[in-house]
């Protein structure tokens, strides 16, 4: 999010507001059919996931305007889909630490996915997996996924570094940049179950309060190295041109913005793995405009927007079909993004989901989001 007067008090009131309401989700109301657009369609988005080149073309078809608030985290997203009484957005591209959060809160309402003419080639595990359905029930549509990587500069770092422990390194002391998001301790988690077994981390989102507190002290030594906890994508990208730091967490897009701009860097994803993300849109239970959020969920479902966007932000379709329009578009793109063995690629990454106290095996061990909200402050000070 963007940086305000009063930051301690607004970071405050977003974490309040992001917290776990546990309500209860909503039910089924699908429309019978899809009508005509209302002439505006209001949505939370990652910058990056609203550009004029798919969203003009959609604008002019239908009818419906795109207004889009670009969200730094996961956190501000579900926030903004919480604030004036939920009705304010239609749509959120939400990632899969807050998908549940929104689920559960009663904040988004179930999609009817016959009103998706492509959903019927989208990546078969990506249909209905666990972070954006319940027992069938479609609370969200899956669009564009992909993993956390490692940035550096090639020109100020000679060697290119291969695990995440160069993110640790005092040789790097005030030129590290990572995300402002208590998902972050995941990575840090990741980190630790490759380099000390003994703490027994098997999922780097489901920690005991011991994990928790090893991977916040991980963190908490990092601060001092920590040149910015950036929120938007296009913080980092700044912080790269303008040299302020040489090594960082990031997304593919800072990487293809930053090589576009003739900044010297590369990527990797390093030997202990990566986290990262699977996007979903999701309908605000209180949406005003259905009609267009029904249409804009359809339009960027289909092979070329969703090529579109693979290649504008560096990350993986959802729609198998996608595969011809990104070669078209760039040579290569469909393996190099991996949509070409996208059931093994998946596999891959470890997707962000929500830190529940109920464990996976139905034990009530695991820390809460909540707890990760707290730990969180306490790392960055």
């Amino acid at each position: 999010m963007k940086r305000m007067v009063r930051v301690g008090t607004v970071m405050l009131s977003l974490v309040a507001a992001a917290g776990p309401l546990w309500a209860a989700p909503a039910e089924p109301a699908y429309p019978k059919e899809i009508g005509k657009g209302e002439g505006a369609l209001n949505i939370v988005a990652w910058e990056g996931y609203a550009q004029d080149d798919w969203v003009k073309p959609f604008e002019a078809e239908t009818g419906c305007q795109v207004n889009k608030k670009y969200a730094g985290s996961s956190d501000e997203m579900v926030a903004l889909m919480r604030s004036g009484g939920g009705g304010e957005y239609d749509l959120v591209s939400a990632s899969g630490d807050a998908t549940l959060r929104l689920i559960y809160g009663g904040d988004v309402q179930p999609i009817d996915t016959r009103f998706i003419p492509d959903f019927a080639d989208f990546v078969e595990d990506l249909k209905a997996p666990p972070h954006n359905s319940l027992k069938g029930v479609h609370y969200g549509l899956s669009y564009e996924w992909g993993p956390n990587v490692l940035l550096w500069n090639t020109a100020k770092l000679k060697a290119a570094p291969t695990s995440w422990s160069a993110l640790y390194d005092p040789a790097y002391k005030g030129l590290v940049s990572v995300p402002d998001n208590p998902i972050q301790i995941a990575d840090a988690a990741l980190y630790l179950s490759k380099t000390k077994p003994d703490l027994g981390i098997t999922d780097p989102y489901e920690l005991t309060p011991a994990q928790l507190d090893a991977a916040a002290a991980l963190l908490k030594g990092q601060q001092p190295l920590v040149k910015k906890y950036w929120a938007l994508a296009s913080d980092q990208v700044e912080l790269f041109k303008n040299g302020d730091s040489v090594i960082g967490a990031a997304w593919p897009y800072m990487t293809n913005t930053l090589k576009d701009a003739g900044t010297p860097v590369a990527d990797t994803v390093p030997t202990e793995g990566a986290t990262g993300w699977a996007d979903s849109w999701m309908l605000s239970s209180k949406t005003s405009h259905p009609n267009c959020a029904y249409k804009f969920m359809a339009y960027v479902s289909t092979p070329k927007v969703q090529a579109q966007q693979a290649i504008y932000f560096g990350e993986t379709p959802v729609n198998t079909k996608a595969c011809a329009p990104m070669d078209a578009q760039q040579a290569g793109s469909c393996a190099k993004y991996h949509l070409d063995d996208a059931a093994t690629y998946l596999k891959s990454i470890r997707f962000w989901k929500t830190p529940l106290q109920q464990c996976a095996d139905g034990s009530k061990t695991c820390t809460s989001y909540t707890d990760w909200q707290q730990k969180w402050q306490e790392i960055k000070g």
